[in-house]
């Protein structure tokens, strides 16, 4: 027993521990890239831009038309005899009528302009004078206010047919059976409290 404990004290001096720790730290190299400066950079020339502004053709033409209006109709609209008022939704149309070539003139611009050209619009104002067939046989002269575009035309409609009355009693039977002298009453309907809008009401939850 004695003999092993020499045999292995002697083997454990004979092994050396080495504790040397390097002071030098660890580093990491990378492949070094090219500098900023030989990235080439692209010069674009500068433009100048001139603008030239045109005075709108519009304004001298409304005047024209207004000077025009005013030369038809002596008085204004409310001494004319061929007048008629028509209302759709919030819209109120005043609609003068003479003898003329089928121009239509509204808040002294022409009824194309006016109506940005939209077809159906156009087509609304002289279905009463091409009921008749008098497309061509009078002006019309209207002072639209209130309400859209689309309620404005529908007016204009109702105004021309109560005109065409004032021309003759006989033209009553044909606008009739057309529905022209009819007034829409239809209007958009009221928000009621508690709900969201006229009818439509929050999402129900029952807990």
């Amino acid at each position: 027993m004695a003999t092993s404990l020499s045999s292995l004290t002697a083997s454990f001096s004979s092994l050396s521990f080495s504790s040397h720790i390097s002071q030098k730290p660890n580093t990491l190299s990378f492949p070094r890239t090219e500098s900023l400066s030989r990235v080439p950079i692209f010069k674009f020339p500068s433009l100048s831009v001139t603008a030239t502004v045109l005075d709108s053709p519009s304004e001298p033409e409304t005047e024209n038309l207004r000077k025009y209006v005013k030369t038809r109709l002596p008085g204004g609209f409310a001494a004319q005899t061929i007048i008629g008022t028509g209302r759709r939704k919030s819209a109120i149309a005043r609609v003068v009528l003479q003898e003329g070539t089928g121009k239509f003139i509204i808040n002294y611009r022409d009824a194309k302009e006016y109506l940005q050209g939209n077809p159906l619009w156009l087509q609304y104002i002289k279905v009463p004078l091409i009921t008749l067939g008098y497309e061509n046989s009078y002006d019309v002269f209207v002072k639209a206010e209130g309400g859209g575009l689309s309620g404005q035309a529908q007016a204009i409609t109702l105004g021309i047919a109560r005109a065409l009355l004032k021309v003759s009693e006989d033209h009553r039977k044909p606008l009739r059976q057309e529905g022209l002298l009819t007034r829409d009453s239809r209007v958009v309907e009221r928000k009621k409290v508690g709900l969201k809008k006229a009818r439509k009401a929050p999402q129900y939850s029952k807990r």
